[in-house]
């Protein structure tokens, strides 16, 4: 491991690639939410709620950085009452030089993100998304490297996010010819000399690329090629990307009865105890899965064919007309959210392997609800 600096702006821009601020709703609160871009961190610690019980096990942890799921300030503050509790969460984070980052709808609606994880553990597969918000803008990148480093940029672009297509990754084509240039008075070139016409042996590489994603594959081109002025072109595709939004709809390895998949729910969301609808004899195969409260979404559900309809927070009346509908409904509750702690988690650990920036896991249990 290597010893560096870490600001909390370039862990927020990890983050971003993973969940676009802007897949968000526009009534949500995401990214910083208190704190400094500036600030160095050594220790980061993911949630799913800024609870004050979550901000003491923080101090006592000496976190620098939080990242919640569920945003801390949701609606504006008109005033800082210390004798408050959002008063007093305020002031212990400030006093103790504690930020907070929240990636909520968006995480929710990204590629790999809540309703994601969810649909992993419970081995739904074949998905779509429920409630299409975003497609994704294609471009084709094209770059022109020397024979010995084709490799080098190949990889750099590829892990910065051009060339995935599907379950398949570094996704290239590539053809070879010869580049010329002249060195002019003033330059340092990797190969030739000055005011002479040099002749090298390259290939052109051309990718992929989600536009959200083409500054850092431009950023890997530069720092990975040899050349002072690497040569490329950028292409805009008339190809759609993936859609994004939230909710996830898709089938199941085989036939299961609701009782059975409500047990595996259950199991692999590790809750104790979830509500269900339904004739539990019934076989299901096709799942929909929004992550939060999704009440409102159930028609959405049943519109694209969907046996069962797993969400939190459903109302009476909603779950009653999704049953009198024929759409069996299990409500795991809010909290089962918390999948992405872990996931959250790993997603750091992967990029920052090869440092010593500590990442831990809140163990406080933030679920308002008990069942006696």
């Amino acid at each position: 491991m290597t010893k560096q600096e870490i600001k909390s702006s370039e862990i927020f821009d990890v983050m971003e690639t993973w969940a676009p601020g802007f897949l968000a709703y526009n009534w949500d609160n995401v990214g910083l939410q208190t704190g400094s871009y500036h600030k160095q961190v050594e220790k980061v610690m993911i949630t799913l709620d800024v609870l004050e019980s979550v901000v003491d096990e923080a101090i006592d942890q000496e976190v620098d950085l939080i990242i919640a799921h569920h945003p801390l300030l949701f609606k504006s503050l008109k005033k800082l009452d210390m004798d408050d509790t959002k008063g007093r969460i305020l002031q212990k984070l400030i006093q103790h030089d504690i930020s907070v980052y929240a990636a909520h709808t968006n995480l929710d609606a990204a590629e790999g993100g809540v309703n994601d994880m969810l649909c992993d553990s419970l081995g739904i597969e074949d998905r779509q998304t429920l409630l299409p918000e975003y497609t994704e803008k294609l471009v084709k990148v094209t770059v022109y490297v020397p024979n010995t480093h084709a490799d080098e940029v190949r990889n750099a672009i590829s892990e910065s996010g051009a060339g995935h297509i599907g379950n398949y990754s570094h996704c290239t084509f590539q053809t070879s010819g010869q580049g010329t240039f002249m060195p002019l008075e003033g330059t340092n070139p990797y190969i030739g000399t000055a005011n002479e016409l040099e002749f090298v042996d390259e290939v052109k590489i051309e990718s992929i690329v989600p536009q959200p994603k083409l500054a850092p594959v431009l950023n890997a081109i530069t720092t990975s090629h040899p050349y002072e002025e690497p040569a490329y072109d950028i292409y805009p595709m008339e190809n759609k990307g993936i859609t994004l939004g939230v909710g996830r709809i898709g089938k199941l390895k085989t036939d299961v009865s609701l009782k059975s998949f409500g047990e595996h729910v259950k199991k692999m969301l590790d809750i104790k105890n979830l509500r269900i609808t339904g004739d539990l004899s019934k076989k299901i195969k096709s799942v929909a899965i929004l992550a939060g409260s999704g009440e409102k979404y159930w028609e959405n559900a049943l519109e694209m064919g969907a046996d069962v309809y797993i969400t939190g927070d459903m109302t009476f009346h909603a779950a009653q007309d999704a049953w009198q509908a024929g759409l069996s409904v299990i409500d795991p509750g809010h909290y089962a959210e918390k999948i992405m702690k872990h996931a959250t988690k790993e997603f750091l650990e992967r990029t920052y392997h090869d440092t010593e920036l500590e990442i831990i896991v809140s163990k406080v249990n933030t679920d308002p609800f008990q069942f006696i």
